[in-house]
């Protein structure tokens, strides 16, 4: 069950959209037991983001959510992966790129809940 919502400073177009879609969706493996199969992605380009106090370059906030305990190492790799997707695809370099992890211990779905795992 994880999410990942990317909040950028530049336009995506549906070309650029479709191919983080897909990097996104190979690199959410990288987390132990995530797949594509359960994640969820939100787009949201065109926002106004300071980085640094300046808007001049694109920047980008990415906030990743995943039911139970992230691994570290994991996380990392996956970071440098998410950097590497954004940098290709939209040209937003690595250094004006904040990720944010977050633990969920219930995620609902279909009508209950999953509680925590791992």
């Amino acid at each position: 069950m994880p999410h990942i919502s990317s909040n950028v400073s530049c336009p995506i177009s549906s070309e650029q959209e479709k191919e983080l879609k897909t990097k996104l969706g190979k690199a959410i493996s990288i987390l132990s037991g995530k797949s594509e199969r359960w994640l969820m992605l939100s787009f949201h380009d065109n926002c106004r983001i300071y980085f640094a106090g300046d808007n001049s370059k694109p920047s980008a906030f990415i906030e990743v959510q995943v039911l139970g305990k992230i691994n570290p190492n994991e996380s990392s790799a996956l970071s440098a992966e998410i950097c590497n997707i954004f940098e290709d695809t939209l040209s937003i370099s690595p250094d004006r790129i904040y990720i944010k992890y977050e633990e969920v211990e219930q995620w609902g779905f279909n009508g209950g809940n999953f509680c925590g795992w791992q």
